[in-house]
């Protein structure tokens, strides 16, 4: 757990939980991806059962502040994993992948973007091992070859994503070629057949970085992320730069954006200071289209 108040899946609870969402989502004619995520060195020990440390590839502190029940804390120095632990990790992808198939999703999404987890696997900012999961580009891409392996096993490559935030600076985030890391870790994706590579384009850890050259490395669909509205999005498909568009802030603020898009309608305005605020306030308060 890494925010107060974040959904799981890791009980038959939850499973069953899920499935009345599912089960609502498919009966209008929708269909949902589930993303497993794992936020490493991002939460805080308060958010921990035990009050433990959390765990990350390295015992480094990241800059900036965790959001726990009791507010706004420093992040903690995190506890390194051991190599013997990483199976571990893998397993509990396994197993939400698994239960997200008994929930009822149609396919799920590894999140290794945003300075979480397998991001901080990635970079070598945040990953200074010296085992086989640090180090060279290959060892810090294993932990996402390895999850990513476990979860293929579970529903086959056609129905998983990977999603990748290689200019984000969000979590304290950095590395010193991340053209060469991510390029190197979309050329090993491409032997899974996956549904696509979900790539966050913003900028804010590195002065510039050719998105370009994930779009040419991965070989199955890509889906571009950030800041995009309709034109620019039809204009990205139409010239090749992505097959799809995924759409963050205007989905948060209009539930029936297709709607609103096909009928080149209005849209609600972002209220960003209730994003994510833990109740129906800017979440589930939004207008329709009349």
């Amino acid at each position: 757990m890494g925010y107060p108040a974040t959904p799981g899946i890791h009980s038959s609870e939850q499973v069953a939980g899920w499935r009345t969402v599912t089960d609502a989502v498919h009966a209008a004619g929708g269909r949902m991806f589930l993303q497993l995520w794992h936020v490493g060195r991002i939460s805080h020990p308060s958010l921990q059962p035990t009050g433990t440390l959390p765990v990350a590839p390295s015992a480094i502190r990241p800059e900036g502040e965790a959001v726990t029940y009791e507010g706004m804390q420093q992040f903690v120095t995190p506890r390194a994993l051991e190599t013997d632990e990483v199976p571990g990790i893998i397993e509990q992808f396994r197993a939400g992948a698994q239960n997200a198939k008994e929930a009822g999703f149609d396919g799920v999404e590894i999140h290794s973007a945003n300075g979480y987890l397998i991001d901080q696997f990635l970079r070598d900012g945040s990953n200074q091992r010296t085992d086989r999961y640090g180090g060279s580009r290959e060892n810090r891409a294993r932990l996402l070859i390895e999850i990513t392996e476990a979860v293929c096993g579970v529903w086959g490559g056609g129905r998983v994503g990977v999603r990748f935030s290689p200019g984000g600076g969000f979590n304290d985030m950095r590395d010193s070629d991340p053209h060469a890391t991510f390029t190197f870790a979309a050329e090993q994706l491409n032997s899974f057949g996956l549904s696509y590579l979900h790539v966050i384009e913003t900028i804010e850890s590195v002065e510039t970085f050719d998105f370009s050259t994930l779009r040419s490395a991965f070989r199955g669909n890509y889906m571009a992320n950030a800041g995009y509205d309709l034109a620019r999005a039809n204009a990205a498909i139409a010239s090749g730069a992505a097959d799809l568009v995924s759409f963050g802030t205007l989905f948060l603020a209009n539930p029936d954006l297709p709607a609103r898009f096909a009928a080149g309608a209005d849209l609600n305005s972002p209220d960003v200071e209730r994003f994510y605020g833990g109740n129906e306030k800017g979440y589930t308060d939004y207008t329709l289209m009349s």
